[in-house]
């Protein structure tokens, strides 16, 4: 199964969450994965924020960051091409989602994952009518 994981799902791999026990089963059982290019610099936005706020340590940030750069081997990243960005641009127009939401959704109709990964309500919505088949987690 190839499955395609947008940052507000895949965070949740490494920051425990609601939802984080589904995507690691997802993650687990999947046969391929993808992300797309904007995800790895998300998820240390977010870790950066957390450590700053005092909700992660420094050491515990910089555990997690290399232990997501040496996931991400395993894992195929989708880059900003022509193509993608002509999904982006229809899914701006068509929805009501912020740029780096559009990306995600560009890239993943691109990747023609078996399952679209994500717990954002709006790019939920977005890649439900899309045509994507979406697991909210």
């Amino acid at each position: 199964m190839k499955v395609f994981f947008d940052t507000s799902a895949f965070v949740k791999l490494y920051i425990n969450e609601v939802g984080s026990h589904s995507v690691i089963k997802i993650y687990q059982d999947a046969d391929a994965l993808a992300l797309s290019v904007i995800c790895f610099p998300e998820i240390v936005s977010t870790l950066c924020q957390l450590a700053r706020e005092g909700k992660i340590s420094i050491e515990e940030y910089k555990q997690l960051r290399k232990l997501i750069s040496i996931d991400l081997k395993n894992i195929e990243i989708v880059q900003i091409t022509p193509k993608v960005l002509s999904h982006v641009v229809s899914c701006l127009e068509n929805h009501p989602l912020r740029a780096m939401d559009a990306i995600h959704l560009g890239c993943a109709l691109t990747y023609s994952p078996d399952q679209f990964v994500s717990s954002d309500r709006k790019q939920i919505q977005a890649a439900y009518s899309i045509g994507l088949t979406v697991v909210e987690v």
